[in-house]
C-alpha cells in the first residue's frame, strides 16, 4: 500500500517542482519594470551606455599634437594623439582643445594604430553628462 501511495505521491511532487521552477526561471531580476531602485543617481545604464566603448581618464597635459592621462585602463600617463579630425564635447556641447584642462575627468574614444600600437583620440569628452547627452 505504501509504496503505491508513494508511485502516485512521488511524480506530482516532480511535476510541482519542475513548474515551480520553471516560473522562477522566467521572472529574473533585470526583467524588474519601474523605477530604479537608485533613485539618487538615477538608472546608471542610460549614461554608462553612452561611454561603453571609451577610455576614462584625468587630463595629466595637453599638448598640441597628444593628450596625456592618468588613472586609464592602460596605467598612468598614457598618451592618446590628437589629430584634425579629432573632436571634443564639453558638457555635452561642442568644444575646442583649449577648453581641456589639467585635472580634468575625460573619456576618450579611441583608434589604435594596427602596425605602431599608437592610441588616436577620436573624440575626447569632459564636463557633465546627462542620459539625454548625445554622443557620435
Amino acid at each position: 500500500m505504501r509504496i503505491r501511495g508513494l508511485m502516485i505521491v512521488a511524480p506530482l511532487i516532480v511535476a510541482a517542482l519542475m513548474a515551480l521552477s520553471a516560473a522562477a526561471r522566467s521572472q529574473r531580476a533585470d526583467d524588474v519594470q519601474g523605477p530604479p531602485q537608485n533613485g539618487r543617481f538615477g538608472d546608471p545604464t542610460l549614461t554608462g551606455r553612452n561611454l561603453q566603448n571609451f577610455i576614462y581618464g584625468v587630463i595629466k597635459s595637453v599638448e598640441s599634437d597628444e593628450i596625456v592621462c592618468d588613472k586609464t585602463e592602460f596605467g598612468d600617463n598614457q598618451a592618446f594623439k590628437i589629430d584634425k579630425k579629432t573632436k571634443y564635447l564639453r558638457d555635452g556641447q561642442a568644444s575646442t582643445p583649449n577648453d581641456l584642462k589639467i585635472g580634468d575627468k575625460t573619456w576618450v574614444k579611441i583608434r589604435k594604430e594596427k602596425k605602431t600600437g599608437d592610441l588616436t583620440a577620436l573624440l575626447v569628452v569632459t564636463g557633465e553628462l546627462t542620459a539625454d547627452t548625445k554622443i557620435k
